[in-house]
């Protein structure tokens, strides 16, 4: 049996779920294309499946192919896939090219709030932690915000304008439950935000600030 044969694990796929984040950071792929391969990593079995969303990103040497020529082969780990390791052009680090537009969560809660500044898409990797955003008197760049959520045993929650609309038809639940309390309508006010993505044994809600309801009766809205 060849390495492309073998079983691949959950720490595997998660693994070359974070070579794709910092692959859409570096703008080598797009954020449909990120979706789209991270559901082939998910579902994959075999080390072979996991190569295929890898195979044409630059700086990754994947399992059974030879060094570089003068570059020896390292020992790679035993769990890990083989060599999947990114070349970071110069004058990157390892934070994404646009400051912000990932949020990771690993047991911790994440909150944004005031006056921050959001990016036309975020990236939300959470594992049993929870991540809470609040557009209310957020700055913001565009009309329309896409949020791409990978989240495992934990919760997002969006509090936004009264003015304000979110789409979480494309979310693909497992497990998991997605509850909008705003209208989910077409972009007509100053801000629209759509979910999409995988949530597994977690929970998404959509939420105006408390006391929107009674401010709107009181003013006889």
């Amino acid at each position: 049996m060849g390495d492309r044969d073998l079983r691949v694990s959950d720490v595997e796929r998660e693994h070359v779920g974070r070579l794709l984040q910092r692959a859409v950071g570096l703008g080598m792929l797009s954020l449909g294309e990120f979706t789209e391969r991270m559901d082939t990593a998910l579902a994959a079995k075999t080390r072979g499946e996991l190569n295929t969303v890898l195979v044409d990103l630059p700086g990754i040497r994947l399992v059974g192919q030879p060094a570089p020529a003068g570059q020896a082969y390292a020992p790679q780990p035993p769990r890990y896939v083989a060599a999947h390791r990114m070349s970071t052009p110069p004058g990157y680090g390892m934070s994404p090219a646009v400051p912000g537009n990932v949020i990771r969560a690993r047991l911790s809660s994440v909150e944004r709030k005031g006056n921050w500044h959001v990016p036309p898409s975020l990236m939300i990797n959470s594992l049993l932690g929870s991540v809470r955003l609040d557009f209310t008197q957020a700055v913001m760049s565009t009309q329309v915000v896409e949020i791409h959520v990978n989240d495992t045993c934990g919760s997002l929650e969006l509090i936004v304008p009264p003015e304000a609309t979110v789409d979480m038809n494309n979310i693909d639940l497992i497990a998991s439950s997605a509850e909008t309390k705003v209208r989910t309508g077409p972009p007509i006010g100053p801000l629209h935000i759509i979910v999409h993505g995988t949530l597994r044994f977690s929970s998404v809600k959509a939420k105006q600030p408390f006391g929107t309801g009674w401010k709107r009766f009181l003013n006889g809205v």
